[in-house]
């Protein structure tokens, strides 16, 4: 059995190094994901170019404009001379927020009276747009503050503001709330769960189309070690691909790693095994690579971005949603990594996760075996 095993590994070795182009493409395209959706994705809301509608045309109401452009999370992108141009930069999708302040904005607030500021909000984008929200309230509280501030000394009191309630907050595991963070070690899951897949689900097609599969069907060497045997080669160069974009977070991204490295390896190979299974199923069920790439990606790379947690939490999706992600091994890992890359937990909160993703992994090659099997008969 075990020499039979050796002797499939070897020939899907020697057919994975005879085509330099596959054996490239499959550490080139891991590594070209990470670098595309790891540059060009990112939660993080900086540098939001703001339109101003000054009415008042004051020092006052300029210094309202420098509390906001002195930010690092505003751009000043110029003076509405009206209305109709406040609502073209807005439509055109050069502004995302404009700001309108009142004619009257320096006498009120020179009187001690408040003075009303419009903001405006391009809510085609709703997430960054409750991000600018926060950011503009929270801008124009520390100008009251400044405000009344300035107000209680000119009175000859304190101009020390005392509130009854003060809040400190203290942000743990990601201080810096940088979004890399976050979606890096979220891009690691999400990667090794669609292209190892899909190598894995062009072995036996390829075969078929060839015609070669007729050799094994006629060979002696059983189902369970054709499965094996055919998995092997290509989980050895997805662990490879693990530990380069492992790496690539690490050194070229500088995500935060605190945990154990022999831990998140152990679950990685887990995982792994899960998607080379996976992969290997479709390879089994489908006619055609193009099916097979196609059910690839349907079946892997979309409930992974949607259900596994990667962009938002489990928790926070419909009920539906929390069903099918305990179904999605990508799930599991997907906790493992973040808790490990940032928090630094232990082998004893992934107990459960470990299990579950062994669990499924023998549940998949157990029905890639039977299935092969009825394939043969």
């Amino acid at each position: 059995m075990h020499s039979r095993i050796y002797a499939i590994i070897r020939k899907e070795t020697r057919e994975i190094i005879r085509d330099p182009v596959y054996l490239g493409l499959a550490f080139a395209v891991p590594v070209l994901l990470m670098l595309l959706l790891g540059y060009g994705l990112s939660m993080d809301v900086k540098n939001i170019p703001v339109l101003f509608y000054d009415l008042d045309r004051s020092a006052g109401s300029r210094e309202y404009m420098h509390s906001f452009t002195n930010s690092e999370y505003f751009r000043f992108a110029g003076l509405a001379g009206d209305y109709k141009e406040v609502e073209h930069a807005i439509r055109s999708g050069n502004i995302r927020v404009v700001i309108v302040i009142p004619p009257d904005f320096s006498r009120r607030l020179n009187k001690g009276r408040p003075a009303q500021v419009q903001f405006l909000l391009d809510g085609s984008f709703p997430m960054r747009a409750e991000i600018v929200k926060g950011y503009v309230s929270a801008i124009n509280t520390q100008f009251n503050m400044r405000m009344v501030s300035q107000y209680l000394s000119l009175k000859g009191q304190s101009g020390n503001v005392v509130f009854p309630v003060s809040v400190e907050g203290r942000t743990w595991y990601n201080p810096s709330l940088e979004s890399k963070n976050f979606i890096i070690p979220g891009l690691l899951v999400i990667t090794l769960m669609f292209y190892p897949a899909l190598l894995a689900a062009l072995v036996v097609v390829r075969e078929k189309e060839s015609g070669t599969i007729f050799n094994l069907y006629c060979s002696p060497v059983s189902t369970p070690a054709i499965v094996f045997g055919k998995a092997v080669p290509y989980i050895c160069l997805a662990f490879i691909d693990y530990l380069v974009i492992f790496f690539m977070s690490v050194f070229l991204f500088h995500v935060r790693f605190t945990g154990s490295f022999l831990l998140l390896s152990a679950g990685a190979l887990l995982y792994i095994a899960c998607t080379i299974g996976l992969g290997i199923l479709i390879s089994v069920i489908s006619r055609t690579q193009i099916a097979a790439m196609l059910i690839t990606f349907l079946g892997t790379m979309i409930p992974s971005f949607l259900f596994s947690g990667f962009m938002a939490s489990i928790t926070s999706q419909e009920i539906t949603g929390q069903i099918i992600s305990r179904f999605i091994p990508a799930t599991y890992f997907m906790g493992m990594v973040r808790g490990i890359y940032l928090k630094g937990l232990g082998f004893n909160y992934y107990l459960w996760d470990l299990a579950t993703l062994g669990l499924y992994a023998s549940i998949i090659y157990s029905i890639a075996i039977l299935s092969f099997r009825k394939r043969i008969g």
